[in-house]
């Protein structure tokens, strides 16, 4: 369901859709192979796998990963795999397709001369821009603070100009006018988050006597800005970053990205640092993969955005080495990122400066030579989140060793590889001087802890009871097959799913005019998804149009016949059994006919689940 659709013409949308050949969409990023039955597999490129459990289905347009639960169709595919909106996205399509877009007269327009640009284009040409005003001010008079912060820190003009670094002058409005001049409007520039609006209510910049190193995505466009306070006088933030815009998310932002994707790809390894200075000193020392977070900790988006570059082959053994300061500031910043650890396939490491010193401090100190051997002198996170751990407890007394290792062992029971939790559960008692049987046992208790949590309500239970099967199965056959499937499914409402989730997806389908009223196809698995009011069923809409049905060959009417029998069938199961214990309850003395009503529909019951019963034989 995609919100900001409603300025095209649903037909056009559903013409592209129909026109566009998902697999050719897709096998320009993924590698596909035929996994039979016409579907498609590929290593997922949204998170990290070893064996694919990426799914493409070109018959019915949608894909769906059983890993990591992305799915969708070929438009949702260029949406999350670059960024794009989705009428970019549909714009994309179209053009390759040959289909002018129609646009509804009384939703939003595109502006402009060219009304087929959409807003990504629009703020990414205003940042472009920005860019070379900015990079022209530097070798102004009034940007000679500037120079010198990165003289000072053994950046020449060369290396400004590698890294594109600006200077934001001493001017309320230079930028602002500046981009109006050139066609752009008060909104888009409000939009980029390159200027805002005064209490006057005129336009001002938002950068302003500040050194200013463009951000750039994936792709190299430039869609945001970090600015370093210069002079003692700004009463602003030491760093002052781009405000969330729809091109700018701080959480998925690695500065220096554009340069360090291909040697990250190469070398199978990214070194995070925690500044812009810091990214510029390990390119220039000879470490060209180091990137850095946008002014908030690195996190689980950042983590996705380094998967794409190192998680896609079977034999990956890459590296995640963070660099932190020695202070308790980084010693903390480096145990939050051992929690995030877990979620990289890879070996993850921490690279500790000497005299607590950040890379670009330590280069100009004591040479290039001393960044890349603090980098070569990495030792493995968990190590350190260990021995930073005990050392807070005094191991001279039973109580100290006793409460170091109820806080080292969960650090233990959160590795990833369980074939190394025995040899760091020999190594904690070692560094404990303890046996190895209280610290195995206290490992072993953690971990029946984090498989409680996993366990917890809240938490999605896999779907492999027999019952959820069943529905899932039935669900599929409408999804997959709506002509085979036809009046049989369509005659069995939601109440006859037990998952609440399945039944919100079967009341989607009927929303959607019922298996009767489609034709297999994408159009038809997203009119069911956008029937959809429930967020659990409609991200099952993909996942269920791909998975395989439980029959060899293809599906037939008797199939069919079998599946939706078990299906009514365990709905009436569960109406006698409820009938059963209301029945017990009642006596028949007092309540004659409210008995004899109940038993004459319990009766009706078992008959019809005995007949359902012959019809389901045959095995699924």
């Amino acid at each position: 369901m995609y919100a900001v659709a409603a300025r095209v013409k649903d037909e056009d949308i559903a013409l592209v859709r129909d026109r566009t050949s998902i697999a050719d969409v897709i096998s320009e990023t993924v590698t596909l192979r035929s996994a039979g039955g016409g579907n498609l597999k590929g290593l997922c490129p949204f998170h990290d796998e070893k064996s694919p459990s990426f799914n493409v289905s070109p018959a019915r347009g949608v894909y769906f990963c059983f890993g990591c639960g992305q799915g969708g169709d070929a438009i949702k595919f260029l949406m999350d795999a670059e960024h794009l909106s989705f009428v970019e996205a549909l714009e994309r399509l179209a053009g390759k397709a040959g289909i002018q877009l129609r646009y509804d007269n009384d939703g939003p327009q595109p502006s402009g001369p060219r009304p087929q640009a959409g807003q990504r284009q629009r703020l990414i040409a205003a940042h472009a821009s920005a860019v070379e005003f900015y990079r022209d001010q530097l070798g102004s008079p009034g940007a000679r603070k500037a120079r010198e912060f990165l003289a000072g820190r053994g950046f020449g003009r060369d290396a400004a100009e590698k890294y594109g670094c600006g200077f934001a002058p001493d001017s309320w409005d230079a930028l602002s006018k500046h981009l109006r001049l050139q066609g752009f409007t008060q909104d888009e520039l409000i939009t980029a988050g390159l200027s805002k609006t005064a209490r006057s209510g005129s336009l001002i910049d938002r950068f302003r006597r500040r050194l200013l190193w463009p951000i750039r995505d994936l792709s190299g466009d430039v869609i945001g800005f970090g600015a370093r306070k210069l002079f003692d006088d700004d009463d602003g933030p030491k760093y002052l970053n781009t405000p969330e815009t729809p091109i700018y998310k701080k959480s998925h932002v690695l500065y220096g990205i554009d340069h360090a994707k291909r040697e990250i790809a190469k070398r199978g390894r990214a070194v995070i640092v925690e500044g812009y200075t810091d990214v510029m000193a390990c390119h220039e020392a000879g470490e060209p993969t180091a990137v850095a977070t946008c002014g908030t900790a690195f996190g689980i988006d950042h983590i996705g955005v380094l998967r794409r570059l190192l998680m896609d082959s079977d034999s990956f053994t890459g590296e995640i080495i963070y660099t932190f300061d020695g202070d308790a500031a980084g010693q903390k910043a480096a145990l939050r990122a051992f929690e995030e650890d877990q979620r990289f396939v890879g070996r993850t490491f921490i690279a500790v400066s000497p005299d607590n010193m950040d890379p670009c401090d330590l280069r100009l100190t004591r040479g290039d030579l001393a960044v890349r051997d603090m980098i070569a002198g990495r030792e493995p996170l968990v190590d350190f989140a260990l021995r930073h751990t005990i050392s807070r407890f005094d191991l001279d007394t039973v109580e100290g060793r006793v409460e170091a290792m109820r806080k080292a062992a969960p650090l233990v029971a959160k590795i990833k590889d369980r074939e190394k939790r025995p040899e760091y559960a020999r190594k904690l008692a070692g560094d404990l001087g303890m046996d190895l049987e209280p610290v195995q046992r206290a490992v072993n208790n953690a971990l029946r802890g984090e498989a409680a949590e996993q366990r917890s309500p809240g938490r999605r239970v896999p779907a492999d009871s027999p019952q959820r099967l069943v529905e899932r199965e039935a669900l599929k056959l409408a999804l997959q097959e709506p002509a085979l499937a036809g009046p049989m499914f369509d005659a069995l409402g939601p109440e006859n799913y037990a998952d609440p989730v399945l039944a919100a997806l079967r009341e989607a389908i009927a929303q959607a005019g019922g298996a009767c009223s489609a034709t297999a196809g994408v159009v038809w698995i997203e009119k069911v998804r956008d029937s959809c009011t429930d967020l659990g069923a409609q991200g099952l809409v993909s996942e269920l149009a791909v998975e395989p049905l439980r029959v060899d060959g293809a599906a037939d009417p008797r199939y069919v016949q079998i599946t939706l029998a078990r299906l009514q069938g365990a709905a009436v199961t569960t109406r006698i059994r409820d009938l059963k214990s209301k029945v017990q309850r009642l006596n028949p003395v007092t309540h004659k006919d409210q008995y004899l009503a109940l038993a004459g529909e319990l009766f009706s019951l078992e008959q019809q689940a005995r007949a359902l019963r012959e019809q389901a034989a045959g095995g699924m």
